[in-house]
């Protein structure tokens, strides 16, 4: 069964506002109040007929006219033209607090209206938790489909990590199987040129060396080696 709907009147800013609405909670969501307007006086419920058959006629949605006017209730209104007078009886209207809504109606409420108003307010409370349930539903499904393509590309990009560490690790094995080969070659070196380096001058006796063999192997070397030792056999 559809909930019973009042009216509801405040005044916010440049306007009047007026909802019909189930419940003083519901008129403050739809007017954006970030308080209780009704606790501090500044909201009341409305008995006035013209301002409820307004409201009835497009029950939960906000209706307003220019602030501390006489004119009927829209969807849309026109800035007052005087405001000083606008809200010099806006505070007045805040001032009265509920009294203003005690006066007996100029004329009687439309029950039937009421009862229309509240079963399309209902319709349309249902129509709008149906889109907002599609669109919670269509905000999941994208958000779903990104962290799937975000879980994709960070596998991706493990997978590709774990690969480099490979490569990474087999080429540093390599380099250091190097570096061992070559430190040994360099300590084999060192020992067989100490050991030739010894034979040559246990050959030459009373000659002085003149240079040990070089650390590497040089085909230069030994050619002018060769060259000078001619040279000396000549001139002996």
């Amino acid at each position: 069964m559809a909930r019973k709907l009042k009216t509801y009147q405040t005044s916010l800013g440049f306007f009047d506002l007026a909802i019909a609405a189930p419940s003083m909670k519901a008129a403050l969501e739809a007017w954006g109040a970030d308080s209780n307007l009704f606790h501090q006086g500044a909201a009341n419920e409305s008995r006035d007929p013209d301002v409820v058959a307004a409201t009835m006629a497009k029950p939960g949605v906000v209706l307003r006219r220019s602030v501390g006017s006489v004119g009927s209730f829209g969807e849309h209104a026109d800035l007052p033209t005087d405001l000083g007078a606008g809200a010099r009886a806006a505070t007045a209207d805040r001032k009265s607090g509920g009294r203003e809504a005690k006066k007996p109606p100029s004329r009687p409420i439309d029950k039937a209206a009421q009862r229309k108003a509240a079963l399309v307010y209902e319709r349309e409370q249902s129509r709008r938790r149906r889109e907002q349930a599609r669109e919670q539903a269509a905000t999941r499904k994208e958000q779903d489909r990104l962290q799937r393509a975000v879980d994709k590309a960070q596998a991706a990009f493990e997978r590709a990590e774990q690969e480099h560490a490979k490569r990474a690790a087999v080429i540093q094995a390599e380099a250091d199987a190097i570096e061992k080969r070559s430190q040994a070659e360099d300590a084999r070196w060192k020992e067989e040129n100490e050991r030739l380096g010894a034979a040559l001058r246990r050959g030459s006796p009373g000659r002085r060396v003149v240079r040990d063999l070089p650390e590497r192997s040089n085909p230069g070397h030994r050619a002018d080696a060769r060259r000078g030792g001619g040279a000396s056999k000549d001139n002996a």
